[in-house]
């Protein structure tokens, strides 16, 4: 393989990875906004349910919380909450450390 076709397969990579990651990081936010606006407030400032705004739970902990659930928490998050596991869970966690 010539140095041209090594160099342009590496900008076609870091091209793809630069568009991709900002589509997870907006699968975070409709998630947050699906599953978790409605009691910690579409901003995070809390509602129903406690701010979330600058939390001092790690993002593993929230995503843990989110699809394992916590018995020592109230409704809904006692158990894993329906529809948000795996990547869902991590993104609206990455969301959730991003407000500010």
């Amino acid at each position: 393989m010539s140095i041209t076709k090594l160099i342009v397969l590496l900008i076609v990579i870091a091209l793809s990875i630069s568009i991709a990651l900002p589509a997870f990081a907006a699968d975070g936010a409709a998630t947050y906004k699906a599953k978790c606006a409605a009691c910690h407030g579409p901003e995070g400032q809390g509602k129903i349910g406690p701010a979330l705004k600058g939390t001092a739970l790690s993002a593993d902990q929230i995503t843990d919380l989110l699809s394992k659930g916590d018995d020592a928490k109230k409704a809904p998050h006692k158990k894993a909450l329906s529809g948000v596991a795996g990547d869902d869970a991590k993104g609206a966690a990455e969301y959730v450390k991003s407000l500010k």
